[in-house]
C-alpha cells in the first residue's frame, strides 16, 4: 500500500485558534482514503510562516527530508502546495528535491506536481512566485493598517509598556477582534525643586525605576 506523510501548516496563532489545522487534516485524510493510501505520519507547523522562515529552519521540512532519503514514504500530501512554503527562490527547489528522491507530491486542491517536462518546472516555479507575491502584499496591508491604528492611539497587541494596562473599549474590527487603548498612568506627577525631583511620596524617580513626565515648579 502507498505510504503517505502529510504536512499541515498555519502561519499565525489566529489560524490555530480557528481550527485551520483540523480542516487541513480532515481534507487530507479524506483524499488519502479516496486514493486507497495509508497515512503513516502527520506533521504540524503551528504559527510558522512559509514566507519568512527558510525551509532549512523548519523542523517539519527537515524531518520530511530525512524520511525521504531513507525511503520511508511514497507520497507527500498537503492541503495546498503553499503549505510547503511561499519563497520563490527556495520552495520550488524543495519540491523538486522531493521528486528527485522518488516522492510524489500531491495537493488536495491542486492535484499532483509532476516534473516530466520543462513546462512542469515552469508551473512549479510560477506557483511559488505567485505565493510569495501574495505574502508580500498581505505584509504591506498589515503594516499599513497597524501604522494607522498606532496613529489613532489604538493598542495593536503585545505587552503594554510599564505603567500602562490594556482596557477593553468594546470596539471591534470587521473580523470581530477587540481593539484596545492604553490606559493613562496615574499618580505619576513628580515635582521639580531646584536640582532635586520628588514624587508624591518623596521617592526619587530613579529609585522607582519608572519613566514619567515632569512638571517644573519653583520653590515658594
Amino acid at each position: 500500500m502507498t505510504r503517505v506523510e502529510c504536512l499541515y501548516r498555519v502561519s499565525t496563532k489566529g489560524q490555530v485558534d480557528h481550527d485551520d489545522i483540523p480542516m487541513q487534516r480532515i481534507e487530507c485524510r479524506k483524499f488519502a482514503e479516496q486514493q486507497g493510501w495509508n497515512i503513516i505520519k502527520e506533521l504540524c507547523e503551528k504559527g510558522v510562516s512559509g514566507f519568512k522562515i527558510s525551509a532549512d529552519d523548519r523542523d517539519a521540512i527537515q524531518e520530511l527530508r530525512e524520511d525521504a532519503m531513507n525511503q520511508r514514504f511514497d507520497v507527500l500530501l498537503v492541503f495546498m502546495f503553499d503549505r510547503l512554503g511561499r519563497r520563490d527562490d527556495e520552495t520550488p527547489f524543495v519540491v523538486e528535491w522531493f521528486a528527485k528522491q522518488g516522492i510524489r507530491i500531491f495537493s488536495v486542491k491542486e492535484g499532483e506536481q509532476k516534473f516530466e517536462s520543462h513546462t512542469d518546472s515552469l508551473i512549479n516555479y510560477i506557483r511559488y512566485w505567485q505565493s510569495e507575491g501574495e505574502s508580500r502584499k498581505t505584509s504591506m496591508r498589515i503594516k499599513t493598517r497597524l501604522d494607522q491604528m498606532r496613529g489613532e492611539g489604538l493598542y495593536t497587541g503585545g505587552t503594554p509598556r510599564y505603567g500602562y494596562r490594556a482596557v477593553e473599549k468594546g470596539r471591534r474590527s470587521r473580523r470581530g477582534e477587540r481593539n484596545f487603548r492604553a490606559h493613562s498612568v496615574r499618580g505619576c506627577g513628580f515635582i521639580y525643586f531646584g536640582n532635586r525631583t520628588f514624587g508624591a511620596r518623596g521617592t526619587h524617580p530613579s529609585r522607582r525605576k519608572i519613566q514619567c513626565f515632569y512638571r517644573k515648579q519653583n520653590p515658594a
